[in-house]
Order: structure tokens, then sequence, then C-alpha cells
């Protein structure tokens, strides 16, 4: 490809002012171009990008059995309400009706779909397991996009679907995780695999792969010493008493002229942010009640391991209003202490979900539900009683975890995930069931898999790039090399285009950069680029016998190479 014909060239003007490094280099190179917010349009060099990846994918996921196919971008609604994800998907679901008033769903996932599909064959046990897999467009609504490719509205998914009996599914989870780890190494990405919450996918379990970079969105934890790796969305860690040896003493109501922070009820208090207790109000709107999370003072609320633990899908904050006028308490000063008796205006009920750390502290403080009111000497258990104990608490850097190590906070990149599914589909979905070895019909057991290709894209230029521009592995690259001509004299001219036909003969993708510009913008925008190898012909290197400058990008020096022996230099 000569520089003079490509579509998209590296330009100093877009991306200057983008933060995280991938977003603004691959605009600056000429990689992607934005379209809308959260919508970008794919140039020949990401395109070439984005094939090589899905290429890598494609091969790695063939060699454990899975079969690709396509599934429809337009989902019928009605497989959507099947399971009920109509109203709990993570992402707002976009939909469309069509000129006969049919409604669909612009796919955002697609485990439905492959349901639908599999249920339309008579399968029996001696079918399974299979696995199908596919690349296709993903719609996302998403609240707010950010960082180029790293959370984007439309995208390019590589989605996979196992079906199989319970028995057999472990061997595929394990299965799946090993090709994973090898597609990700030969991307040239180091990931982490991440124990992670399932969310709106269902299930009981999944493990996200991902790579290390201050840019990405994802927040885990892991214990170097025992390899335990965990989002913060599910980890844990040890909870010890600081005071089981108090004796209980009689709870009392006292006035508390303070304000309506944690840090208030310490300063009047005069005591320990661990024997406070925290109370945080919300709404869980699609069952219509209150959420009253309570936590130990120097604790935060995991607000997707409580709406796990209540199955409160779409839960947010209660307002100041809402805490005066309908529950009847007053801000700051919330309690778990006879809360459930007083009287709702709008009929919600209130769920009480505690912390288990509450029940290892004995005489705690709070708020009365009444301003300028305090509790001390709470007890668990003995004052209050909970509707549900769980684990809803925030992991932090240096708590100890359960396997003995000390938790390290990293941030990442999330760049795939596997997930197993159990039943959770097939159960909800009539007919989707194979016989067994009795002739009894069974429902799958499922596992489902995502590789974003966008977002490894930006992952890879997030761990691989310079001062000067990006520096892609080179099964990635979209050429294998830069040919870059400086001058037009006759010879000059000839032995570059000699060069490129010899080299894409031999099967080495060559750009040629064939403008009549600069030396210095030439070797910028090949920096910039960021392909393995530049290779340089000049005056200068033709006057040296016939040669040229070969060099690494990788490399600070440069050498020179007999033209004849390039190719093999390189190959």
């Amino acid at each position: 490809m000569r520089m003079t014909q490509l579509f998209g060239r590296p330009s100093k003007t877009e991306g200057t002012d983008y933060e995280i490094a991938s977003h603004k280099l691959l605009v600056q190179a000429g990689f992607i171009r934005e379209s809308t917010a959260g919508r970008y349009f794919m140039l020949p060099l990401g395109m070439a990008v984005h094939h090589k990846v899905a290429d890598i994918v494609r091969r790695q996921m063939n060699k454990t059995g899975a079969q690709e196919i396509v599934t429809p971008v337009l989902h019928p609604l009605e497989l959507w309400a099947e399971t009920n994800r109509t109203t709990t998907a993570g992402f707002e679901l976009m939909k469309v009706r069509d000129r006969r008033g049919a409604d669909f769903a612009l796919g955002g996932t697609a485990e439905e779909m492959a349901v639908d599909l599999v249920r339309k064959f008579n399968l029996s046990y001696k079918d399974l397991p299979f696995q199908v897999y596919q690349f296709s467009m993903k719609f996302r609504d998403e609240m707010r996009a950010r960082g180029g490719l790293l959370r984007v509205r439309e995208f390019v998914m590589k989605d996979g679907y196992s079906f199989s009996t319970k028995e057999q599914f472990t061997a595929i989870y394990d299965r799946m995780r090993d090709c994973y780890t090898d597609i990700f190494t030969e991307l040239g990405l180091k990931t982490d695999v991440v124990a992670a919450d399932n969310g709106y996918i269902g299930g009981e379990y999944c493990h996200e792969f991902v790579a290390p970079a201050e840019s990405g969105e994802s927040r885990y934890f892991v214990d170097e010493k025992s390899g335990y790796a965990a989002h913060e969305d599910v980890a844990t860690f040890v909870q010890e008493s600081p005071n089981d040896h108090e004796t209980l003493r009689p709870m009392k109501p006292i006035e508390a002229k303070r304000g309506r922070t944690m840090k208030d009820g310490i300063a009047h208090h005069g005591l320990e942010d661990w024997r406070q207790i925290k109370d945080v109000l919300f709404v869980d709107e699609p069952s219509d009640r209150y959420i009253l999370a309570v936590i130990r003072g120097d604790l935060d609320v995991n607000e997707t391991k409580l709406m796990q633990l209540a199955k409160a899908w779409g839960m947010r904050l209660a307002t100041d209003d809402e805490v005066r006028h309908d529950v009847g308490s007053e801000p700051g000063f919330l309690s778990p202490v006879g809360i459930a008796k007083k009287g709702i205006k709008t009929g919600r009920r209130i769920v009480v979900v505690a912390d288990d750390s509450l029940k290892l502290i004995h005489n705690m403080y709070g708020g009365a539900n009444a301003k300028h009111q305090d509790l001390v000497d709470i007890n668990y258990a003995r004052d209050w009683e909970p509707d549900i104990t769980g684990d809803i608490a925030m992991a932090k850097a240096g708590m100890m975890s359960n396997e003995g190590g000390k938790l390290i906070e990293r941030r990442g990149i999330e760049v795939g995930n596997i997930f197993q599914l159990g039943y959770h589909y097939t159960k909800l979905m009539s007919g989707a069931e194979y016989t067994d070895a009795s002739g009894v019909r069974q429902p799958y057991y499922m596992g489902c898999y995502g590789i974003g290709i966008g977002r490894t894209m930006a992952a890879i230029v997030e761990a691989h790039h310079d001062e000067r521009g990006i520096v892609w592995p080179a099964a990635v690259a979209p050429y294998a090399a830069t040919v870059v001509r400086l001058g037009n004299d006759e010879s000059i001219v000839k032995a570059a285009d000699e060069l490129v036909v010899k080299m894409e003969a031999s099967g080495i993708d060559v750009l040629y950069d064939d403008r009549d510009v600069s030396a210095g913008i030439k070797f910028a925008d090949a920096d910039l680029i960021g392909l393995p190898w530049r290779i340089t012909v000049s005056a200068k290197t033709i006057a040296a016998g016939n040669k040229a400058e070969l060099k690494r990008r990788t490399a600070s020096e440069t050498n020179l190479v007999d033209l004849a022996a390039v190719t093999a230099a390189i190959s």
C-alpha cells in the first residue's frame, strides 16, 4: 500500500486533546475516527489490525472445536421477554420496530438468540457438548462512552456459547480459560484472570481477563502470595473483631447536635470509625421497595454485592425527601433500630441488609431516626434484626485476603470474559432441552465467552507504545514494515519500487511511504503508526553500495543491509 493512496493518513491536528494514550494514538495515526460519541469509523489501518486480532481469536477458538456462526443483529423482543431481560439488562436496551409492527432489540449480547437457535434442533446427549461462536456488531446504549475504543456504544465482539450437560461443563470452562490465555499471549497482552460478577448476564460465577493499565475502568485486587485475583465487585477479605472482648452494654438514646456525615459522628462521640454504624438507603425501583444497607463505619457498601444479595436490579440512592417524608427518618441519622416499624407513606416496604462485619463488633453507635438524636451501645441481633445478612463490603488495598496474603489494588482493561450460565436461560426459555440417555428431556447447561475486538486493539496500544507512537506486536501490526523513500531521483525510486515488489512477492505486507514530504515527517509518521520495521532507501544508502537502512521500531540503532538481503533480514 502506497501512502499516497492510503485513506486516513496520520494527522497532526486530530486527537491532540485526548487524555488516554490508545485513544490519542489510534486517532492521530489514522486507525480510527469518531462518528458520534461512542461510535467510531474503523479506517483501513484500523481494519488491518482488526482482521489480524479476529484471525488469531478465530484460529484459537477453532482449535477448541468451537464452530463459527452468525446470528441476526435484530433480536425478536419476545426472546428477551422470555428471560425477563427487557428490564434487567445492565445497559439501556435499544429497541426498534419494523414496518410490520414487530419489536426487536438491537443485540447487545446474544444468549437468547443462541438458545433460540439450538432449541430449533431435536438434539440428544449424543450431540453434546458443542460450542458455537460469532463475530458480530453489538449495540449498548451506554450512559457514558469514554476513552476511544475502551467504552463504546457500537462494537464488534466475538461471543461464544457452549451447550452441554452439567457434568461436561467444568472441562469446557477450563478449556476456554486456557484458550483465552493463549489468545491474549499471542496478541502480546499480559492478562490477569480475575473473578468477577455475572451481572445481567446471569449464572453463578465468571472470570474476566484484564490487561493491567492505569487507563482501565476495571479495579481489582490480587493476592500475589496465593494467586487470588478478584474484581472489586466481588473481592472478599478477612474481617476481624476489634472488640469482641467487651461486655454488651444496654442501648440508650442521647442528644447529638452534630452534622450528618460519618466524620461528624466520629468527632461528636470521640469514638473509632469502626464502631459507628453506617446506613445507606436505596430505592429498588423495579421492586418498588427500600433497601437499607447497614455496615460498620470504616467500610464502604459494595453496591454490586448488595444488588446480588438483595436481588435488587435497579437501585438508586434515596433522596432526602424520601428519607424524611416517606420513611420518617432524617438524613445522617438513619438507623436500623426500629426503622421497619415506621409507616411508609408510599406503601414501599423496607428490606434491611446487614454486612457480616456487624456480627463481630460490640457496643456500636449511630443515628436514632430523628434529627440530633443518636443511640449508643447498639448491638446486632439484640437491638435490631436484619432481613438479610451477608458480605456487602468493598475491599481495600492492604486488607488480608482469605488466602493469607495482602490485597494489592490494580487497574486494567477488561478484554475478555468467560461465564458459567448453567440453566439460567434454558430453564426460562421453553423447549431448550436435549434428550438424555434414558429418553427424558433435560435443559442444556450453558456457558458464554466474549472478547471485544476493538477494546482489545486499544489494550494492545496501551501496553505497547512510547513517546513517539504505537509499537505494534508483529502478530497484529497492519503491515510488517514501512519502506521510506527519501528523494525522487530515478535510481532511488527504482530501488525502492523494486524492493517493495520483492517484499510483497515474498508475502511481507509493506506500507510504502512514497509521499513528497520531508524525511522528518516520514520518520515521525512511521514511528506514530508503529510498524515493526522501517526500511529507508535514499541517495545515501544507494551510494553506499545499493543498500537500505534497516531499523526495528523498538531499537535505537540502524543497520545498512544490501537491498537484496532486506527481505531475508526481516522474514
